[in-house]
């Protein structure tokens, strides 16, 4: 086979991959120089002419003219006889040029070359991918859903790349199809073996962040800052926003007339709920606005422990807390403060006793799931209706009214 027809063999490579003519001959330069140092020893003594424009290449061998029966290294070396077969008038001492047609090499030394340059130009193209979305990390992209598997969603974009949003990086209520196109961040590309791994994330904060950039042209602008993003993906979130341009509401601004502007972020997450507030550096008013829809009565900070006593009426406790506990957690993780509810009390008011100490009348799960709803007293669950105790837990009917008989005779006694 000659050179040549080998070259524009391999050159069909260049019509599958991402990959320049200059780069591909510097590629088939390097394999063909290892194919050299495998056949001969050594590729010092071998020049490599390759022309990009036309597609061709040679390889030539130079060695020295030493007398007959004194060559010591073949590679470097050639007899005075078998040169003058090259060309009759060389001499000892001079150097010569042979061109190295690739049968010399051998069939095999071929096949190995062909296998060879395909693994080089992988491992160039995967250089390249992983360089580009590695200088992408923290942006949105959008890919189709290419198959769906139990643990995991594989994307492909436009170009062909495939992309993975694994299950833990996925919005609870997210249901794919094949076909689908998907929004999220790059979270992150891992090296596995030689191939990279592309990581797609929905639930990261900096994918509602990166919302905010994208469907709030003030945010977009720089007009508005998002300062901090705290999430329970799929649940509730929490926005703090800021503008440096007083004539900007930048809670207004976000929301829109009617939440117009938020609604588009809202169902992109599978209806998450988002609370957007005003950030400020006052941190009493700061953490009473990231318990709203609360109306707190007052804060006692302890900025050493990084804690807040918040002290509430009985009626905006369950507030502060939230479904679940999700309110009173955003709100911690959005100040950085540790915070402890307390139940403002009157003097008139009776005596109440901690729901754990009646754990040995009441699972412990059961307290937790009162505990979840800000109710820990007896009497916090003793004020509330039954059917409002069940809507807002995830306990029975028949579990309830037990709990609230055993609460009940405690009063009585």
């Amino acid at each position: 086979m000659e050179n040549i027809a080998l070259i524009e063999s391999f050159s069909e490579f260049k019509d599958d991959k991402l990959i320049d003519r200059v780069t591909l001959m510097a590629i088939l330069e390097d394999v063909f120089r290892n194919a050299l140092k495998k056949k001969y020893g050594s590729d010092d003594n071998f020049d490599i002419i390759i022309n990009p424009d036309k597609g061709d290449m040679e390889i030539w061998r130079n060695r020295v003219v030493v007398a007959d029966g004194e060559v010591e290294d073949p590679n470097q070396e050639i007899s005075l006889s078998e040169a003058r077969k090259i060309e009759p008038d060389f001499e000892v001492g001079e150097d010569v040029s042979e061109e190295v047609k690739l049968i010399q090499l051998g069939r095999r030394a071929i096949l190995a070359l062909r296998q060879n340059l395909i693994s080089k130009i992988h491992e160039h193209d995967n250089t390249n991918l992983y360089k580009q979305f590695k200088d992408i990390i923290g942006d949105i992209y959008t890919a189709e859903v290419h198959h769906v598997r139990p643990k995991a969603v594989i994307l492909v974009d436009d170009d062909g790349n495939e992309i993975v949003l694994p299950k833990e990086k996925q919005i609870p209520s997210d249901f794919f199809r094949k076909g689908d196109n998907v929004r999220g961040i790059i979270e992150n590309v891992e090296l596995k073996g030689n191939k990279p791994q592309i990581i797609m994330s929905r639930t990261s904060e900096k994918f509602l962040e990166k919302l905010f950039e994208q469907e709030i042209p003030e945010v977009f602008d720089g007009l508005i800052t998002v300062k901090k993003v705290v999430r329970i993906p799929g649940e509730k979130a929490k926005v703090a926003v800021d503008s440096y341009d007083d004539r900007i509401d930048p809670v207004g601004a976000c929301v829109g007339m009617k939440g117009s502007r938020i609604h588009g972020i809202v169902r992109e997450l599978g209806n998450e709920n988002i609370d957007v507030i005003n950030y400020t550096n006052n941190t009493q008013l700061y953490i009473s606005r990231a318990l709203s829809p609360a109306k707190i009565s007052s804060i006692k900070i302890d900025e050493e422990s990084k804690r807040a006593e918040v002290f509430l009426k009985l009626e905006e406790v369950s507030k502060a807390i939230g479904r679940g506990g999700h309110n009173i957690k955003l709100a911690g993780l959005l100040t950085g403060y540790e915070l402890d509810v307390i139940r403002e009390g009157s003097p008139a008011e009776e005596e109440d006793v901690e729901l754990t100490e009646f754990s040995d009348e009441i699972e412990g799960w059961i307290i937790d799931e009162f505990a979840k709803i800000g109710l820990d007293t007896a009497r916090s669950v003793l004020n509330h209706d039954v059917q409002d105790l069940v809507r807002r837990t995830d306990l029975e009917e028949e579990t309830i009214m037990e709990v609230i008989r055993i609460l009940r005779e405690e009063f009585e006694e």
